[in-house]
């Protein structure tokens, strides 16, 4: 792999703009990003329709979290979400073969456990940004905003928790953290830009 390009992982909050940092980093870097493509690399390790991955690939619920502990300990037990997350793994693994930028789904930790170095990102912001934007994606169907943003949030790190063993939001696991609020998008870009050149 070249050096001067790592490999580049990107976690953020719902709205905080995670595609958008890595659409202007894959631009510049000229290297692949992966966020909802990702899905399709996964279909076709993983067997799953593209729905499935695309609701439980990053996400799970409190429920499915309890159901998922209690089961796990049976020997003939996998649920969907592990099916699911193993095969992202594997997808994720041979992606890091080349420089590329992956948006999400526990890549950070899949390539800091397997002994490849990245550059880990974590963006945030406080919550009414993250409600404008989740307006503009229009993603909510008939949920109230506030109450689906806090809840996309609430899955993501029962999901990150569950297959990393850490919090997704603690700063101390990333090489950088944005506030998005107080630092756009695109000076996250060049801080990134800027380390990579040293």
């Amino acid at each position: 792999m070249d050096k001067k390009i790592p490999l580049i992982t990107i976690n953020r909050e719902y709205g905080a703009g995670g595609r958008a940092l890595a659409a202007i980093l894959s631009e510049k870097l000229s290297i692949p990003y992966y966020d909802r493509d990702f899905v399709k690399k996964t279909v076709e390790e993983s067997g799953y329709e593209e729905d499935e991955i695309d609701r439980e690939g990053e996400e799970i619920s409190r429920p499915s979290w309890m159901l998922n502990s209690f089961l796990n300990g049976a020997v003939s037990y996998s649920s969907s979400h592990d099916g699911i997350f193993k095969a992202q793994k594997k997808v994720i693994l041979e992606l890091a073969e080349s420089p590329c930028i992956i948006v999400g789904r526990c890549a950070d930790r899949i390539l800091s456990g397997a002994g490849i170095d990245n550059i880990s990102i974590y963006l945030h912001a406080p919550l009414e940004m993250r409600m404008k934007r989740a307006k503009e994606l229009a993603e909510n169907g008939d949920m109230k905003l506030e109450k689906f943003v806090e809840e996309r949030d609430r899955k993501r790190r029962i999901f990150y928790k569950e297959y990393t063993g850490f919090e997704i939001d603690n700063a101390s696991n990333y090489t950088l953290c944005f506030d998005v609020s107080k630092i756009g998008i695109a000076q996250c870009a060049e801080t990134v830009l800027k380390m990579i050149e040293i």
